[in-house]
């Protein structure tokens, strides 16, 4: 008998553990971690492609709000962000300014729901930009030009990140200014997920550019 017990006290244990997870089961676990935009090497048409399926599912949910992303067929300002059709709200414009031969960074700026906050956005990138002494070589002189035209108002949003029902993001995909846009399911956790936007310059494959400019 004496023996027994301890058998006796790991079976009850072991039910106990068991009954707790039947009781309790694990919930499947939402999108923590995704990503927005093209992948390094990929078709152009493949991601064309992808981005209209994530759309078409996000479809099947008409009511549920999405985040997405935006990518443009070339770079613009904010007006043309906010004239976009289909009242998204925009958390998100990448702002990046084009120079020949020379791989930019993309400068992220968040945006609150008031209008002022995107009118501002490109005095926040030109600030972001001339910090990054972007240019060639890493050179200051045309990053800081270019940050003086993104202060000036000049376009560079290369993309635009949001939510919104899947009818508002058809909306502003049928937009003649809009390249391509990519929804995550309805799940998608704020934060959680990068964003890289498909690039004018990125014609047939999602690959880099010529960095050789002179500084």
């Amino acid at each position: 008998m004496r023996r027994a017990l301890p058998w006796a006290a790991v079976a009850v244990l072991v039910l106990a553990v068991l009954v707790a997870g039947w009781l309790s089961p694990v919930r499947p676990a939402s999108v923590r971690s995704d990503g927005l935009g093209p992948d390094s090497g990929e078709l152009v048409a493949d991601y064309l492609a992808r981005a209209d399926a994530s759309l078409a599912d996000a479809e099947r949910e008409p009511d549920a709000p999405h985040w997405g992303l935006i990518s443009f067929e070339r770079e613009v300002d904010t007006a043309a962000v906010a004239a976009l059709p289909g009242q998204l709200r925009i958390g998100q414009v990448l702002f990046r300014v084009p120079i020949d031969r020379v791989q930019t960074p993309l400068v992220p700026v968040a945006v609150s729901a008031h209008p002022e906050a995107l009118r501002k956005a490109p005095l926040v990138a030109a600030g972001g930009w001339r910090r990054l002494g972007a240019g060639p070589a890493g050179a200051a002189g045309s990053g800081g030009g270019a940050g003086d035209g993104l202060a000036a108002g000049g376009a560079g949003g290369g993309g635009g990140a949001g939510r919104g029902t899947a009818a508002q993001w058809r909306a502003a995909a049928d937009d003649p200014a809009v390249r391509a846009v990519e929804v995550l399911p309805s799940d998608a956790v704020a934060g959680r997920f990068s964003l890289i936007p498909l690039l004018p310059e990125h014609a047939e494959t999602v690959v880099p550019g010529p960095d050789d400019a002179e500084p």
